[in-house]
């Protein structure tokens, strides 16, 4: 068989190659007529004008076709290892020449593809037919990432990120303040709100307040003992007054002076510190009389026990204001002077029982007041083990104070040391006996309560003597007249001066009766009662004056 590619066979003109068998071989067939060439396809990018007027084609006779299938444009003819190919016109072929064929559709005109398709996508399609798309190779892509974009998109999301972050530190800043100020303001509310309630704004009363005024100062409940600390080496006693207050949760103590004026079982005059240690029976009945309380017991507590309830404790610490020497005779150990000493039990009995030569009788009341102080502050917070403690000291207490009442009193006032709801005040006096008026005011009715109705029932009425005469005749002789009429006589010591008429005084409405009799046992008129604040702690006050005339 002729070569269909030989240029001297004079049928190869005729026979062009149309196609491959399923075996890879080629396949030849005859042209019945020679076309015009077509132009070549014009470059991507240029106008493509398609070609609608196409020769029917007559179908050679013996030559089998595919119907329905159409075929235009170059062929490229197999090398034989030599050469290059030879392109070739291959005419369109129609299955049913009697009927004209349709014009073909003309090719679309690119549209540019995204970048995520056109890499994947462009690449793995295939075009159907001749003119059924472009080729991957027609098409530059102009969304390809670089390096650039993808710094461009980092630095974008960082600062997205970055300001994200800031917005929310200071949202959480501007949390943080207003949840501060909300604090702040509650705080303080809740302050305010105490202070009102306990009556400790100024000009503002709250309930707690209103409560203290109209129960001070009588009306208030006060448990209350007297102390007697006797210095079993070198004599001599020391007085106070341990007070809790039930009403407003607080605690004192209050130091009496040894010169304090007190009247007799007899209604003789005496005082405080001779009737502690001539062992009187009446000695608190005394202290009753003068200001006006109801002492619930007494508690003589020596310095031997003294010691021992301090070591009881574990000892205590005291801001001791002067440094005390040892003393071998006594065999008493020095204190130092200075804040926060711990002392032992001697010591304390040491630093509460010092008066340097030439101190007043305060200095060493103040000492005392001091150890006691330290000694409440150390006491258990039960009352079953203060108890315990007051038991195991080995004292023989006062019938009408046992330890189980002694204990829990303690206790109680102890919580009031502890949490600084604690006072001591020292109770002065007169030279001769007599109370100050601002002892009377300030410690008697503020801290005591001490007023007519607290004194105990059934006692004789109170009646006070101040003398305005400068005459000491006409003071004993009003002395033993009030106290053969019942009184309970209250030394109210020397006036400043001299006054020319007799005043009697009383303070509440209901005591107007009893001045009237006090009056009348002085041999005095109606005339000279009037009602005025007490300067001594007493139902009725006596100011004698030059005007009375002894009977």
């Amino acid at each position: 068989m002729n070569d269909p590619q030989d240029p001297y066979d004079p049928y190869a003109a005729q026979q062009q190659l149309i196609g491959y068998d399923p075996y890879g071989r080629p396949l030849y067939g005859h042209v019945p007529a020679q076309q015009p060439l077509q132009p070549a396809p014009p470059p991507y990018g240029q106008q493509y004008e398609p070609s609608y007027e196409q020769p029917y084609a007559q179908q050679p006779h013996g030559q089998q076709y595919d119907y329905g299938q159409q075929q235009q444009g170059y062929a490229q003819a197999p090398a034989h290892g030599y050469g290059t190919p030879q392109q070739q016109w291959i005419p369109q072929q129609t299955a049913a020449p009697e009927a004209p064929a349709q014009p073909p559709a003309p090719a679309p005109v690119p549209e540019p593809r995204r970048a995520d398709t056109a890499a994947g996508g462009a690449a793995d399609r295939a075009p159907d037919g001749p003119g059924d798309g472009y080729r991957t190779e027609q098409f530059s892509f102009l969304d390809q990432p670089d390096e650039d974009s993808e710094d461009v998109i980092d630095w974008l999301a960082f600062t997205e990120s970055r300001t994200e972050r800031r917005e929310e530190a200071r949202r959480r800043g501007r949390n943080r303040v207003v949840a501060l100020i909300v604090v702040l303001a509650l705080l303080v509310v809740g302050g305010l709100g105490y202070l009102w309630y306990a009556g400790k704004l100024p000009f503002l009363d709250g309930p707690g307040g209103q409560k203290a005024a109209t129960a001070a100062p009588g009306a208030q409940k006060r448990d209350m003992i007297v102390v007697h600390l006797h210095n079993t080496k070198r004599g001599g006693s020391s007085t106070a007054l341990l007070v809790d207050n039930v009403t407003t949760r607080q605690g004192a103590t209050v130091l009496l002076p040894n010169t304090l004026g007190v009247a007799k079982q007899d209604g003789t005059g005496t005082t405080l510190g001779k009737s502690v240690e001539d062992g009187s029976i009446g000695t608190r009945e005394a202290l009753d009389t003068v200001l006006g309380t109801r002492i619930g017991g007494t508690w003589r507590l020596d310095t031997p026990f003294l010691e021992r309830l301090v070591e009881l404790v574990g000892g205590i610490e005291v801001d001791t204001d002067a440094a005390v020497p040892a003393d071998e005779q006594a065999k008493t150990p020095a204190v130092a002077q200075g804040p926060r000493q711990s002392l032992t039990g001697a010591m304390a009995v040491a630093y509460a029982t010092h008066r340097a030569q030439g101190e007043p009788e305060a200095k060493q009341l103040e000492r005392t007041g001091r150890v006691l102080y330290a000694v409440l502050r150390k006491i258990p917070s039960d009352p079953k083990a203060a108890a315990t403690t007051v038991e195991s000291m080995g004292q023989i207490l006062d019938p009408g104070l046992d330890a189980q009442n002694l204990g829990g009193l303690l206790s109680r006032i102890g919580e009031h040391a502890k949490t600084a709801a604690y006072r001591t005040e020292l109770l002065s006096v007169k030279p001769d006996g007599g109370l100050t008026d601002d002892a009377a005011k300030k410690v008697v009715k503020e801290i005591l309560g001490g007023t007519a109705t607290a004194a105990q029932p059934g006692a004789a009425p109170r009646v006070g003597l101040k003398d305005a005469t400068g005459d000491e005749k006409a003071q004993v002789a009003a002395k033993a007249a009030l106290l053969n009429a019942g009184y309970a006589f209250v030394d109210g010591g020397k006036a400043a001066g001299t006054a020319a008429a007799t005043q009697i005084t009383y303070q509440d409405e209901g005591r107007r009766d009893r001045a009237v009799d006090v009056a009348k046992t002085l041999g005095l008129p109606e005339t000279v009662v009037r009602k005025a604040e007490s300067v001594v702690n007493a139902d009725v006050v006596v100011t004698l004056g030059k005007d009375y005339k002894p009977s």
